[in-house]
């Protein structure tokens, strides 16, 4: 599945943020959102940190599916997005923005992980989850050709497999 860059690396930021701890440190933060080639400027502070990991929760909504996942994506969007327009800026090629390129840095990522979710959710509703395995509350965008992804990753798939082949033969 082809994503375009909100839909694919913003919405793989915003599976990062969820699944980051909740404690994360504000440098571990930078370096994560620098992973994910998300080039904020400057430090971020405790208070910055703990307002990221509280907008991570309420992504993280989404991903469950336990709400209404477009009323809740809207709420996202009318509390983060300004008027969209067209950035260039660090010689990137012309790309959309939700939100000032000189506004606050929460702010930002705010408006980039929402839309980003959104893009991925219009897309297709199906590929935004959190791991089928009992106990995993990992979440995931599910970026494969056939889009029939249930766990987050394969260790997870192969202990419902195996367990589910054990109570068979069991049976």
């Amino acid at each position: 599945m082809h994503f375009n860059p909100y839909g694919g690396v913003a919405a793989e930021l915003a599976v990062e943020l969820v699944n980051a701890p909740h404690d994360l440190a504000p440098d571990a933060l930078l370096a994560l959102l620098r992973a994910h080639d998300y080039r904020p400027e400057g430090t971020c502070t405790p208070e910055e940190a703990a307002e990221l990991t509280a907008w991570a929760r309420r992504l993280e909504e989404v991903f469950a599916g336990t709400v209404d996942r477009a009323a809740a994506l809207n709420a996202l969007l009318a509390e983060s997005a300004s008027q969209p327009y067209i950035s260039t800026h660090h010689g990137r090629a012309p790309h959309l923005h939700y939100a000032r390129e000189d506004g606050p840095m929460v702010e930002r990522l705010k408006a980039y992980t929402a839309s980003g979710l959104a893009h991925a959710f219009c897309q297709d509703p199906d590929r935004i989850g959190r791991c089928d395995r009992e106990g995993c509350g990992v979440v995931y965008v599910d970026t494969s050709r056939n889009g029939r992804r249930r766990f987050c990753s394969t260790r997870c798939s192969n202990r419902v497999h195996v367990a589910e082949h054990r109570d068979r033969r069991a049976s």
